[in-house]
C-alpha cells in the first residue's frame, strides 16, 4: 500500500470516529429521553450517562474556548500529509465530511453546542440516573 494511501485511510478513520462521536452525542440525547418515557433501565446507567454528558460538554468548552476540535485537526493534518486532491478522501468520507462539517459562522456553532448541551444537562434532571447501588423494582 502506497503511503499517502495509508495516510488517506487513516484520515478517512479519523473522520468516521468524528462521525460516530457526534452521533453519540445526538442519538444519546433521543435515546435517554425516549427510553425515560419508555421505562429503559439502560439509560439511566451512570457510566453511560456520565460519558454522556462528558462528551457534550468538552464540544461546549471547546466552542466556548474558539479551540478547533483535535479530531478535525488531526484529519486534517493527515489529509495534508496525504496530499490531498480535489476530492478529498473516498466516497462515503466526502459526504460524511459535507454532512459534518457545515459552514456558518462560529457564533452559530457556539450557540448550538451551547443549547445542545443544556438539553443534555436538563435531561439529566428529567431522566436521573441511577444512584449506586439501586436496583429497579422488580
Amino acid at each position: 500500500m502506497e503511503s499517502s494511501t495509508a495516510i488517506q485511510l487513516a484520515a478517512d478513520a479519523v473522520l468516521l470516529l468524528h462521525a460516530l462521536f457526534v452521533v453519540f452525542v445526538v442519538s444519546g440525547l433521543v435515546l435517554i429521553l425516549l427510553g425515560g418515557a419508555l421505562g429503559w433501565a439502560w439509560v439511566r446507567l451512570r457510566w453511560f450517562r456520565i460519558t454522556h454528558l462528558a462528551a457534550i460538554g468538552v464540544v461546549v468548552v471547546q466552542s466556548w474556548l474558539g479551540v478547533i476540535c483535535p479530531l478535525t485537526s488531526l484529519e486534517m493534518a493527515l489529509r495534508n500529509r496525504a496530499g490531498a486532491s480535489s476530492y478529498p478522501g473516498s466516497f462515503i468520507a466526502h459526504w460524511v465530511e459535507r454532512i459534518l462539517y457545515i459552514q456558518a459562522p462560529s457564533w452559530v456553532f457556539v450557540a448550538c453546542y451551547t443549547a445542545f448541551g443544556m438539553l443534555v444537562a436538563a435531561a439529566w434532571f428529567r431522566v436521573r440516573p441511577r444512584e449506586r447501588g439501586w436496583r429497579p423494582a422488580e
